[in-house]
């Protein structure tokens, strides 16, 4: 993972997945986005995590490598200036499913840690339930057995939610990613778990994930009020 430190001490944090289709980039490409948190006075950490190509189509394994960046985040909090009772989490595309897949996750019964270490998350132009998946050309690197797909869709499990969520999705973006975003933040709401939908005008997908970098942008000015901090 990379950290970008803010000068701020005891400062909260906000973990940051990357998209790729589970396949590419990497955390160093989404740098951009640190001068949001940095200048607000939060710490920025961009986690880095498999291609799903070189474990097996398994999603899992890349769920339980980002669960534990987040976990290392929390328990080492303090050795770069961070305050773990302030730790949020945020994701776009298959980093946004990546980080639902995290806000239903059971730390203590999974990790040891509090059931409560994360205290919101930004849900940016993902995908929440699996089943479109197994019928698209993603099963052809992406293994969905039942168990897979059931675990790996979080929209079947709200009732782990133990943190606010926000969802956002560009109006430009694909029909799916649009449904997408709203069936789940509907699902969430009707489970009576707290949750803010965004859909942010005239944005593509790719659009919607370099705002992040704007304090302003959509995502940008979202990730700060979830974090109830303003822009620098």
């Amino acid at each position: 993972m990379d950290i970008y430190r803010t000068n701020h001490t005891n400062a909260p944090i906000f973990v940051f997945i990357h998209g790729g289709t589970w396949r590419y980039d990497t955390a160093r490409g989404y740098a951009y986005a640190a001068e949001t948190f940095v200048g607000a006075g939060a710490h920025y950490v961009a986690v880095d995590f498999a291609s799903v190509t070189d474990v097996g189509g398994d999603l899992g394994v890349l769920a339980m490598q980002v669960r534990k960046a987040i976990g290392w985040v929390y328990r080492n909090a303090a050795s770069f200036g961070g305050d773990p009772d302030r730790l949020y989490i945020g994701g776009h595309s298959s980093g946004g499913h990546l980080c639902a897949v995290a806000l239903i996750t059971e730390w203590q019964k999974g990790f040891g840690l509090p059931a409560d270490i994360i205290k919101g998350g930004l849900c940016m132009s993902g995908m929440y339930e699996m089943e479109p998946g197994r019928l698209s050309w993603r099963r052809g690197y992406i293994k969905f057995a039942d168990e897979i797909a059931d675990n790996m869709s979080p929209q079947r499990h709200v009732e782990r939610l133990g943190a606010p969520v926000v969802a956002t999705y560009g109006s430009l973006e694909t029909p799916e990613f649009r449904r997408q975003g709203r069936d789940f933040a509907a699902t969430v709401k009707a489970a009576g778990k707290p949750v803010e939908l965004i859909e942010a005008t005239n944005y593509h997908h790719q659009e919607m994930e370099e705002t992040l970098g704007n304090p302003y942008g959509p995502n940008g000015r979202a990730a700060l009020a979830l974090m109830g901090i303003g822009a620098a």
